[in-house]
């Protein structure tokens, strides 16, 4: 792949046309954005998305939170004030949901819905028209089991780098929309969400690409 390691100001336009010269007719490639939480992957995977379609190239954007365990099984689990951790999440559905999109086939795949806290399961749906899934999340490359099984089905991965300092105040203000406290959403913020961002980034294995945010 012709792209060069980092980026600067015309990083979405690198990005596309190296997506765009993935060959069509070779199945479902997968495109896979992965950062810390608040990095900013949601942001890049639609604008990705919606770049490769306007170019003519049907894409989806696939998030990986539809994947969070549900709070009554973290309850049980003694894991509720740790959601967002690798342990928090199906990670082998997740694995297996990605061998699929990897097929070609249609998928149906569950989404995360934040204002109800939970996943929603059926809620959006693939089909084999489309030949390119974004898929972004925190532990695309995370370098332990089982999630270290998903680097060999990128076909480009990509690296949002984003200092430590930018992600709590995104963290915060999050929370800050959904209505907690400037106290309670910088507790949380600091007491989860930056113990996740720092494991991600101490065990993550190496992008194609690494966008500096």
């Amino acid at each position: 792949m012709s792209l060069p390691e980092t980026f600067g100001a015309d990083a979405i336009d690198d990005l596309v046309r190296g997506i765009l010269a993935l060959p069509q007719g070779a199945g479902r490639h997968l495109v896979a954005v992965a950062g810390a939480p608040a990095s900013g992957k949601s942001e890049l995977a639609r604008a990705l998305t919606a770049a490769v379609n306007r170019a003519g190239r049907t894409a989806r954007t696939i998030p990986m939170d539809g994947f969070h365990l549900d709070n009554r099984i973290l309850d049980a689990r003694g894991l509720r004030h740790r959601k967002g951790a690798p342990e928090t999440f199906d990670a082998e559905g997740f694995i297996a949901l990605v061998h699929r999109l990897k097929s070609g086939a249609e998928v149906v795949y569950p989404l995360f819905d934040r204002a109800r806290d939970l996943a929603v399961a059926g809620a959006a749906v693939i089909g084999p028209d489309c030949d390119l899934a974004i898929i972004e999340g925190n532990y695309l490359l995370f370098d332990a089991d089982p999630w270290r099984a998903l680097a060999p089905l990128w076909d480009i991965s990509v690296w949002l780098e984003t200092p430590e300092t930018v992600l709590l105040d995104r963290c915060i203000r999050r929370w800050l929309d959904h209505d907690h406290s400037p106290d309670s959403a910088r507790a949380r913020a600091e007491g989860n969400d930056m113990v996740n961002a720092r494991r991600i980034a101490a065990a993550r294995l190496p992008a194609d690409l690494t966008l500096f945010a």
